[in-house]
């Protein structure tokens, strides 16, 4: 299997903004076949000079591992080009079928290139914040499998980050809220995340070491969404907020 020429085509997908067909429906690949694909598909940005600056989590909703037949986690890289400000404007022009998700957005202190436990975490992660993820399959239909969405770097196209604070704090049960123009589109709590958002951390230095990438200091690792997925609108306002964190914002022109 020529895993550099998949890369490319998922990479191009995203460039044209134009959906192809799953991998899937035509070759029968592994979850670590997918993770290559993953690795030449985010290489070719890097040759173009983006730089990978931590990681996203997908599948810490017990409900959606359920509903995809699947029991871990799974993760992708974030590039600067992906990375928006508080208050940014989003070209929606720049995407397929983009949808956004709330979520909690952790701070690296010390890089992390092993396993570590979840006592650990403060000694690796310094600070929390609001979060808003943009996902974009470059599936048509927004359709794939388990690989497929693996190799499409987890969907991963957009994340903006709100304002850091310390995380000397219990964020087990923090309510958190998606809206649009001031109307709420998602609800949820961040028990939701793997029942408590620090255990994301540490799916993320497993999984990450697993595969030989280390979370570098100053990276970002997202936790994973706290709610379902809401399609972006253009012209609308796109707020998230964390219970006890503030909030998180986008325009979308």
């Amino acid at each position: 299997m020529n895993y550099k020429e998949i890369g490319k085509q998922l990479d191009i997908a995203a460039l044209e903004k134009e959906a192809v067909a799953q991998i899937s429906l035509s070759k029968s690949i592994t979850v670590e076949e997918a993770y290559t694909i993953q690795y030449e598909n985010i290489q070719r940005r890097v040759d173009r000079g983006e730089e990978i600056i931590g990681i996203k989590m997908g599948f810490t909703s017990k409900a959606k591992m359920e509903q995809m037949g699947v029991h871990d986690m799974i993760w992708g890289r974030l590039t600067d080009d992906m990375y928006y400000k508080n208050g940014d404007r989003l070209d929606i022009s720049k995407f397929i079928h983009p949808r956004a998700e709330p979520e909690l957005c952790f701070l690296v202190s010390k890089t992390i290139d092993r396993a570590i436990g979840i006592e650990e975490v403060g000694d690796f992660i310094e600070a929390v914040a609001p979060a808003i993820e943009i996902i974009d399959s470059r599936y048509m239909n927004f359709k794939f499998s388990l690989e497929d969405v693996i190799a499409d770097n987890c969907s991963s196209s957009a994340f903006v980050v709100g304002n850091w604070e310390s995380l000397n704090r219990d964020i087990k049960n923090l309510e958190v809220e998606l809206l649009f123009d001031g109307e709420t589109m998602q609800k949820g709590n961040t028990i939701d995340i793997l029942g408590d958002p620090y255990a994301s951390i540490v799916a993320a230095s497993r999984l990450t070491h697993q595969y030989g990438f280390d979370i570098i200091e100053g990276s970002y690792i997202m936790a994973g969404a706290a709610t379902p997925a809401s399609y972006i609108k253009k012209g609308i306002h796109l707020q998230a907020s964390v219970m006890g964190l503030g909030q998180v914002e986008l325009n979308v022109p």
